[in-house]
């Protein structure tokens, strides 16, 4: 091989192992699913029109190396600089180099030097270094599904010491799964129980196989009477998988809606999944039927048997038919939260048991107040409890920012409900006089309704909002349409249901945070509605 042919391949095999470093991270923070990272690889090259461009010299490198290998050096310096804005060591979520991403690490460059080894000894090094380096994201979704199943057999040692750990602690075990609301609902229960048994949650958002095995090995004692476990999904099987081992006496669903929607494809089969954490007929179900689908789930798990706890949160509507609205076709809830704008109101069977001034959604209230009367707390220690309830960090959390304006934290929202709950919020929390902003990536994984939805979002923030600052690029034409912006410059271009809304348009959150303190000042509110990490264009 010629010093040029030579010098090309080493120049594509450097970009390539630079790229590597972004595309891991990608799928470090996408939980190593097989075909993510390439989903992200198209949303980076495809978020402006120099993206685009670059890619169109990219190809044209391998193409034209056919001839004059030189051309792939074109590619590698593509891949080892792009895309614009995805970075080597990342800002939000950098690169942490765990047991699991080094043996990913390993698989993926075994690959490549496999690849580029057999292309040289054939005399098409050049050609075949700079595609593998433009395939990046692709080897390394590759390299994730040849690891899974080692990883599977390793995680399975976990779950096997895990499942002796319950067996012999022999705790209650309660299963809250739902599209959004479980990581709250969680929380509301183990504090509306602490009072009355010991009782163990699992942290954070460990809600994976994974996950749930370390919070049961690592945080189940003897004594434990109770056991919290947040249940997530990313598909069919995966809750009854975890259910096969971490069998739920209790089991909970705390909405539906289209979280996840580009994994699953249709809310029905998010249903369906979420529904696997009823399988056994001697769980008790706890449903909130405000969501028809999850009052239909109530009405077929009780005709095969299974004891059901149906919630709602709504107060109890007995004007008309003497049960609550949101069931007026079928049985009544047995728990009912409702928010009369002062705080919440507790009914058990009808009857009012708590008031409680705390800012929590009543829906996941009335989740948990049905849980801990599962496990035979008492009325009175719930009522006194339900007024304490616990904060979610990043949930609806209200600060005061430098300038004396006040602050809504709501970053760790993702979800449509929760958004217009989060806009309810702002509206009601500023004075007529002040200046109300909304500072948004937008909303994601959302699937085939991510555009709509984003847009619908645009427009109820211009029913309360001065200003929408959009960060990023992953939702911002969707954002701007729906606020009805002409362009992405910002100015007076939007116009809400009542008054001239304005768009801004920043790169990144760092930015508008700087705007931020830059436009408001005391009596003055900002609602930061979700954020992305920064593998998100």
């Amino acid at each position: 091989m010629t010093a040029l042919r030579a010098a090309t391949v080493a120049g594509c095999s450097v970009a390539a192992l630079l790229a590597g470093l972004r595309w891991l991270r990608v799928a470090q923070r996408e939980h190593y699913l097989p075909g993510a990272v390439s989903r992200f690889a198209l949303r980076w090259w495809r978020q402006d029109a120099a993206s685009i461009a670059a890619v169109v010299v990219a190809l044209a490198g391998v193409v034209l190396a056919w001839r004059w290998p030189a051309t792939a050096l074109a590619t590698a310096l593509v891949v080892a600089f792009g895309p614009t804005g995805l970075g080597l060591r990342g800002r939000t979520s950098a690169l942490a180099w765990t047991r699991r991403l080094r043996t990913l690490a390993a698989v993926w460059i075994a690959l490549d030097a496999v690849a580029v080894g057999l292309a040289v000894e054939s005399g098409v090094g050049p050609v075949v270094a700079a595609a593998v380096a433009l395939v990046v994201p692709v080897l390394v979704d590759v390299a994730c599904a040849i690891t899974g199943p080692f990883e599977r057999a390793v995680a399975n040692r976990h779950v096997s010491r895990a499942a002796g750990r319950l067996g012999r602690v022999a705790p209650t075990v309660v299963a809250i799964t739902g599209s959004y609301g479980k990581t709250s609902t969680k929380g509301y229960v183990a504090h509306l129980v602490a009072g009355a048994k010991t009782v163990v949650a699992s942290p954070a958002s460990f809600n994976n196989r994974a996950g749930l095995a370390r919070a049961v090995n690592e945080s189940l004692t003897d004594g434990s009477e109770v056991f919290v476990a947040e249940m997530g999904t990313y598909g069919a099987g995966e809750i009854a998988e975890l259910c096969s081992w971490l069998k739920p006496d209790i089991a909970v669903i705390t909405a539906i809606g289209p979280v996840h929607l580009e994994r699953f494809g249709t809310e029905e089969r998010i249903v369906e999944a979420k529904s696997e954490i009823l399988a056994a007929t001697d769980t008790t179900a706890v449903l909130n039927v405000d969501d028809p689908r999850l009052a239909a789930l109530a009405a077929r798990s009780e005709a095969r048997g299974q004891r059901v706890r149906r919630v709602s949160g709504r107060a109890p509507d007995v004007s008309a038919s003497g049960v609550d609205g949101p069931a007026a076709d079928g049985p009544a809830a047995d728990v009912s939260v409702g928010d009369d704008g002062d705080g919440l109101r507790v009914f058990v069977g009808g009857i009012e048991v708590a008031r409680a001034a705390v800012g929590a959604r009543p829906g996941n209230v009335a989740c948990a107040v049905a849980v801990a009367m599962e496990l035979g707390v008492a009325i009175d220690e719930i009522a006194r409890r339900v007024g304490d309830l616990p904060t979610t960090p990043h949930r609806l959390e209200a600060g005061t920012g430098a300038g004396g304006f006040t602050v809504l934290d709501d970053t760790y929202n993702a979800n449509p409900a929760g958004a217009r709950a989060a806009l309810e919020m702002l509206g009601t929390m500023a004075a007529p006089s002040a200046r109300r902003v909304v500072v948004t990536p937008g909303l994601v994984e959302l699937g085939p309704k991510q555009v709509e939805e984003n847009a619908a979002f645009a427009r109820a923030v211009a029913r309360v909002a001065d200003d929408l600052v959009v960060v990023g690029r992953t939702n911002r034409r969707a954002l701007l349409a729906g606020a009805g912006s002409v362009g992405e410059g910002g100015g007076p271009t939007a116009q809400g249901d009542s008054a001239a809304m304005r768009c801004v348009v920043v790169a990144r959150r760092q930015e508008a945070v700087a705007w931020v303190r830059d436009q408001l000042g005391a009596g003055d509110i900002v609602l930061y509605e979700n954020d992305l990490p920064d593998h998100y264009p």
